[in-house]
């Protein structure tokens, strides 16, 4: 069965990367953001990657040596000493978010001490607590439910704001 892994790429050659991979006949993924940037002169559509350093790649547990000798690939990211895995529901989400939805209206969002977040995905999936710190790609959580603080790491969950 096919599953979403996530790959650390070279700095700055997500987009280059996923191509290669597509290039050999491997299904990979690497998310833009539009934005609209000013020049000196005119107004210029700019594409990033809307996860720094990410690519994501369609394989067969026994593919995964497949990716190994393409140039831009540096590593796959793991989460609890595994491979992490993206859920097919969570992809199709993001590509129907960029797809419908207008690019400026789209941002990952930096969390503050204090603020409550609900984590979607992931072994914590559906549970609240309250930002310690973010430090870098980890949130330190204080979930009350569990009485304790754990870090997690934003790279490989989905964690939203919790609306008062």
């Amino acid at each position: 069965m096919r599953k979403w892994y996530v790959l650390y790429s070279r700095p700055k050659s997500e987009k280059i990367l996923a191509q290669r991979l597509a290039d050999r006949g491997i299904e990979s993924w690497c998310p833009v953001h539009r934005s609209k940037k000013r020049w000196s002169d005119r107004w210029k559509w700019t594409e990033k990657p809307l996860f720094t350093s990410y690519c994501f790649v369609r394989l067969e547990e026994n593919e995964r040596e497949a990716v190994f000798g393409v140039p831009g690939f540096v590593r796959f990211l793991f989460w609890n000493g595994a491979p992490a895995i993206i859920r097919d529901q969570e992809i199709e989400r993001l590509k129907v978010w960029l797809h419908d939805y207008p690019h400026e209206n789209i941002e990952l969002i930096t969390f503050a001490p204090g603020e409550k977040v609900r984590v979607g995905s992931g072994p914590l999936m559906e549970r609240e607590g309250q930002v310690e710190q973010q430090n870098g790609n980890y949130l330190y959580l204080k979930l009350e439910s569990l009485g304790t603080v754990v870090r997690l790491d934003i790279r490989g969950n989905l964690v939203e704001k919790v609306l008062k």
